[in-house]
């Protein structure tokens, strides 16, 4: 069965891509086409924000789609990055000015910097809407640590974690993860009611 992961990001499709191996989904990305939907993602919460996504993309290619809207909370900033986690810095935002601004914001207060990186996704195929959220507590860091992942990873260290993010490996970041844990229920609910099969 083929579904679409309604990104373009490398790392993410990976990720995902192997949490569906042990079942009869071929996952696409956006990457494998030549033309891509317009996603204009402006929706205030997480939900809304990866239903735009799922909804455009099937829209667009009457396939299947599966999506996520993610991001990194911080509690003494009221929230954010929240939404706006991937252009926290600007119009031009990387994942390098990103850290930079948030580690900046951070200097004011003391630490720990309580975190959680959270995650909904969603399926949806023109008639069924299923959406899963996962959460990841844990802190900001003040120095980066760690060559694997991406985004916030090397600032961010999960409970009960010495490492961060970035410092473990793409199967254990899979199983603590915020994404791992929301793809790994959607999937869950998509074999339960019969859409994809192990």
């Amino acid at each position: 069965m083929k579904i679409i992961f309604a990104t373009g990001n490398k790392h993410k499709f990976e990720e995902v891509k192997k949490l569906f191996e042990d079942t009869d989904v071929e996952l696409l990305s956006l990457n494998d086409f030549s033309v891509k939907p317009n996603i204009i993602e402006d929706a205030e919460t997480f939900e809304e924000n990866s239903l735009i996504k799922v909804k455009t993309v099937f829209d667009f290619y009457q396939i299947p789609a599966i999506g996520d809207d993610s991001g990194l909370t911080v509690e003494q900033l009221n929230g954010a990055p929240g939404v706006y986690s991937a252009r926290y810095s600007g119009a031009n935002a990387t994942y390098e000015s990103n850290n930079k601004k948030l580690l900046k914001e951070l200097e004011k207060f003391p630490q720990p910097h309580k975190a959680a990186f959270v995650c909904a996704a969603t399926y949806y195929d023109g008639n069924a809407v299923i959406t899963a959220v996962g959460r990841l507590k844990g802190e900001i860091i003040k120095e980066y640590r760690g060559q694997n992942g991406f985004g916030y990873d090397p600032i961010f260290k999960p409970e009960g974690y010495e490492k961060t993010l970035a410092e473990i490996t793409l199967e254990e970041k899979n199983k603590i993860s915020h994404r791992g844990k929301a793809f790994s229920e959607l999937k869950q609910l998509l074999i339960e009611k019969g859409i994809i099969d192990r």
